[in-house]
């Protein structure tokens, strides 16, 4: 496998161990990168370690500090963290099972692949992998990834698995403090289900690829006419009306939703079975 395993270890179940080996399932998107710049000089601008009082300072003196009270720092070097003895540094042991929905959405963080470490292993990886496909189950445990312990989620992905970390419950803020003040109003009906025939309208199976950064491809479009420009400014028009959210721009909320059902869509779409609630209304009249 050409890419560098992200962490080499084993898993263990009860008394048996697994070795595998992770790799990173995501990559970073595509970015525009910028340096900062003195305009006058139009050279890129570095920053330097400095010491308040002595001035730049080599890399090699530099030491990693732990802030104990206002001033005082217990100072420790990468060798002494690195020595700190952790058993999932080097082994994830499944403590626990649960269904899948048990675990928020809020709680996922990173995914990773998982594959055997060698040919030995593949039979116990094999049949840890299917044992949670028939189960539908995920297994948990802990994991020291790159100075940090996580909890981590397994289930099986294809031929091999997918760990994922897991957010501790002290990094999910709580969604009441969010929605409280969000009324528990009954919707329309009528409007519920101009917004349901809306969905089924729009629905279609999900592809990734069809999905890309546009502010990307923006930023690249004016780089571009700025350096076509030679210099010159390149400022385009602004949205002055904010998108149509202000009060000036409110609409009713049943002609917006017939009028994006009436709009045709471009490509096969899966066609809708829900029937309007007029059709309905109309069929009823004519059996009575």
């Amino acid at each position: 496998m050409a890419a560098r395993a992200y962490w080499q270890g084993q898993i263990r179940l009860a008394l048996v161990s697994i070795p595998v080996e992770i790799y990173s399932a995501t990559k970073s998107g595509a970015s525009v990168s910028f340096r900062q710049i003195h305009e006058p000089s139009g050279k890129p601008i570095h920053y330097e370690k400095v010491v308040t009082g002595v001035g730049p300072v080599d890399t090699d003196e530099i030491m990693k500090g732990y802030e104990v009270e206002k001033g005082n720092y217990v100072l420790l070097d990468q060798e002494e963290i690195d020595a700190v003895k952790l058993e999932s540094k080097k082994t994830l042991e499944l403590t626990q099972f649960v269904d899948a929905h048990e675990i928020d959405v809020l709680y996922f963080e990173k995914p990773y692949f998982v594959v055997p470490a060698d040919d030995l292993a593949e039979e116990a990886f094999i049949v840890l992998r299917e044992a949670l496909r028939r189960t539908k189950k995920v297994g948990l445990g802990q994991l020291a990834l790159r100075g940090r312990e996580y909890v981590v989620s397994l289930k099986p992905c294809g031929r091999g698995m997918v760990l994922e970390t897991l957010r501790y419950a002290e990094e999910v803020r709580k969604a009441q403090s969010y929605f409280r003040d969000i009324p528990d109003d009954k919707p329309d009906a009528d409007l519920l289900e101009l917004a349901e025939d809306l969905i089924e309208k729009k629905a279609a199976p999900f592809e990734p690829q069809e999905f890309h950064d546009r502010y990307v491809d923006a930023l690249r479009e004016l780089i571009e006419k700025k350096r076509k420009a030679k210099g010159g400014k390149v400022v385009e028009a602004s949205d002055e009306d904010g998108g149509g959210r202000g009060a000036s721009n409110v609409v009713d909320l049943m002609s917006a939703l017939k009028k994006s059902l009436e709009k045709p869509e471009g490509g096969a779409k899966k066609k809708t079975t829900r029937k309007s609630s007029s059709a309905k209304t109309s069929k009823a009249k004519k059996s009575a």
